[in-house]
């Protein structure tokens, strides 16, 4: 049966440079890869095809020889009587090597070595006002820590682990499959590197144990939702001496009673009076710092106006503005359970009242009006 020709294995032209090269390598790597297609001969067959394609037409010299001759070129001891092996060595060896190169150097090797610790997550709940003044203060968290009667090794003391025999300590063992050599984890030691025959009764060999520790938290004026605070160092210890993981804490800020935020502005829905809307007047509000503010409403406000306190927002995390504003939204309130001598003096005010009390409801009725003669014109063309 003949071989494909290389050029067809990677999908690329005769033409293609080395990164072209290299991206269709890693995406035809990764899809025919045995540990993604475990028990699939076929899978594997064309991964040790694709492998040798690509250390072929890598090499400047060897992909010379091959556009000249083809196949040929590596059968019967060409390129210098490998005995058929294009590589001139351990096929398997250098296969890894290729592999290590694109994927990034060393691939699983250094599972064996120190690892970092895994980040934890902290959800905070916080009212508006403590967003506004910041807040100091304490959380519990639960994790994973270094057991001190081991001092994180996982052994009983007076004893420590042992090099795993099956990989020899680095976590990774190698099996040849025909033309290559394939590395995966040590099933004896799960990728460790060491066994320990007498465990810890402490942590029974995690190296870890649970335990709940206090935290000093400083959560800055103007944070919002969303937001999250890393504490560097403060995740769980890392395996094998590895650097501790980060604690994020991710705020979010309560709904409020009175105010609405949009980000460094604060808004306010206030009812005034229907009094107080037609001849003006002032009316009290609160600011989110607890005081009190006193407003100006002017003659005929409107429901929807909105009056602006500069500075009286929320502190911002980005600068400028330092502070953000407070926006009153008024809406008029209609009167209700009127008594008899109320409704008649509502009566007596909309008799004596005319267009230039109600400007917009008067606009409003001249421009229904206007609609209808229109429909009624067009009814009468048909």
């Amino acid at each position: 049966m003949s071989k494909r020709d290389y050029y067809d294995v990677l999908g690329v032209s005769k033409d293609a440079d080395e990164r072209a090269l290299k991206s269709a390598y890693r995406k035809l790597a990764m899809k025919y890869h045995p540990d993604q297609n475990q028990g699939d001969e076929a899978a594997e067959a064309n991964f040790k095809q694709v492998g040798e394609a690509y250390a072929i037409l890598s090499d400047a010299d060897k992909k010379a020889a091959y556009d000249r001759f083809g196949h040929a070129a590596f059968e019967n001891g060409g390129m210098g009587g490998g005995g058929g092996n294009p590589f001139g060595g351990d096929p398997g060896d250098i296969f890894q090597d290729i592999f290590s190169q694109v994927f990034g150097g060393g691939g699983g090797r250094r599972r064996g070595g120190p690892q970092r610790g895994a980040d934890l997550r902290y959800d905070m709940d916080i009212s508006l006002e403590e967003a506004f003044a910041g807040k100091d203060t304490t959380i519990n968290v639960p994790s994973a820590v270094t057991c001190s009667p081991c001092g994180g090794s996982g052994a009983e003391a007076g004893s420590s682990p042992e090099t795993c025999s099956t990989c020899g300590g680095a976590g990774r063992v190698r099996a040849s499959q025909g033309f290559f050599t394939m590395e995966r984890t040590c099933a004896r030691c799960s990728g460790r590197g060491t066994v320990i025959s007498k465990p810890c009764k402490t942590c029974h060999g995690a190296g870890q144990v649970q335990e709940d520790r206090n935290l000093s938290v400083k959560i800055p004026a103007g944070v919002e939702t969303g937001m999250r605070i890393r504490l560097s160092g403060e995740g769980e210890p890392g395996a094998k001496g590895g650097p501790k993981g980060d604690l994020y804490i991710f705020v979010t800020v309560a709904e409020h009673d009175i105010f609405e935020r949009d980000g460094a502005n604060l808004y306010c829905r206030t009812p005034v009076s229907m009094v107080t809307a037609s001849l003006g007047g002032e009316i009290e509000i609160p600011t989110i710092d607890g005081a009190r503010q006193r407003v100006n409403i002017p003659e005929g406000a409107q429901t929807g106006r909105k009056l602006r306190l500069r500075n009286k927002g929320m502190p911002s995390l980005r600068g400028s503005p330092a502070t953000g504003d407070l926006y009153i939204e008024m809406f008029v309130e209609t009167p209700r359970n009127l008594s008899g001598r109320q409704k008649e003096l509502m009566r007596e005010f909309c008799d004596c009242s005319g267009a230039d009390c109600n400007p917009e409801s008067d606009g409003f009725v001249g421009r229904v009006k206007k609609f209808w003669d229109g429909l009624g014109d067009e009814a009468a063309k048909h």
